[in-house]
């Protein structure tokens, strides 16, 4: 099966700078984030190169029964519910990006529904679990391992996203005030606050750590990988199943970190409105799937425990 590069490569010219124009206009106009811009080019590519196979040669030419069609074959195919939200949602925003670009008088997108992302409540780590996770980084004082404990702290503490973490800049750190300004989706800036272990962490990695591992490509980036260039998102994650391994907990990712903050803060007594400032989702019912994580514990409790369950 043909890569998304290969069929990209295999398009029309003018289709292959349309899907070009569409990745600038994600990129740097509506601010999606690298992963989304990936996805949603994708999208397009293997749509286009679909629509070619059936005799299309203009995106003027895409209408509903081509749409309708491409996304039964990727359902056929396999694809999962949530994955075909997803194909749903960028073909839509790529029809509309081409009606308003005047590369296409209607927009067939408008008519496309597609199916809603199943939500799965995420299996998130205990409190106890979080706090032995957090610890459990290498104990040694080389500055990778300095990195390492601030990173974990930082991304339980704060709940950001990996990509937000990796993005930080060290005068996003305000550690008198102990609040990390972080850069979220859309161009959406939060102000999120951390706790003393942290505090200590970062204040450990900024005197000890980082300078050892800077250089000049380390510009004023506040996490640093191995050479000194930016830390990847990568590393993070290995860093983090890691620190999951040695605490002996269930597997974990920086996005399950951001789960279990996001949970403990509802059982702690934050309320919605400040969870969903804290994680900077643009819509409250992204946040509301925490409250099921909550009722969902407190329920297994009361089977447990209570005598008439």
């Amino acid at each position: 099966m043909s890569s998304t590069r290969e069929r990209h490569e295999a398009l029309p010219p003018d289709l292959r700078d349309a899907v070009d124009d569409f990745a600038r206009h994600l990129g740097m106009v509506a601010g999606r984030s690298p992963e989304t811009v990936r996805a949603y080019v994708s999208d397009a590519v293997h749509l286009l190169d679909f629509a070619v196979g059936r005799g299309v040669a203009a995106i003027s030419g895409l209408d509903l029964g081509v749409l309708r069609a491409w996304l039964a074959v990727r359902q056929s195919e396999g694809s999962a519910r949530t994955s075909q939200a997803r194909h749903t949602a960028s073909i839509r925003t790529f029809t509309a990006w081409a009606r308003q670009n005047g590369l296409s008088t209607v927009d067939p997108g408008l008519r496309l529904v597609g199916p809603k992302a199943h939500r799965e409540l995420p299996d998130v780590l205990r409190p106890e679990q979080a706090a032995a996770l957090v610890t459990a980084t290498t104990t040694a004082d080389d500055p990778i391992a300095r990195r390492d404990r601030a990173l974990v702290e930082l991304l339980y503490a704060t709940g950001a996203r990996i990509s937000e973490i990796c993005g930080l800049r060290l005068g996003d750190v305000e550690s008198s005030r102990r609040v990390v300004r972080v850069h979220g989706k859309g161009g959406r800036d939060r102000s999120v606050p951390f706790g003393t272990p942290a505090a200590v962490a970062i204040a450990d990695w900024l005197e000890l750590g980082r300078p050892e591992l800077a250089t000049p490509a380390s510009a004023d980036l506040l996490l640093l990988g191995a050479k000194g260039g930016p830390l990847q998102p990568a590393v993070a994650r290995r860093v983090v199943a890691a620190a999951a391994t040695a605490a002996g907990v269930p597997h974990t990712s920086p996005h399950g970190l951001r789960h279990a903050a996001a949970t403990h803060l509802l059982e702690g007594g934050a309320d919605l409105r400040s969870v969903q400032e804290v994680l900077g989702h643009a819509s409250l019912a992204s946040t509301q799937i925490y409250t099921h994580v909550s009722v969902e514990r407190l329920r297994a409790a009361y089977k447990q425990a209570h005598p008439r369950a």
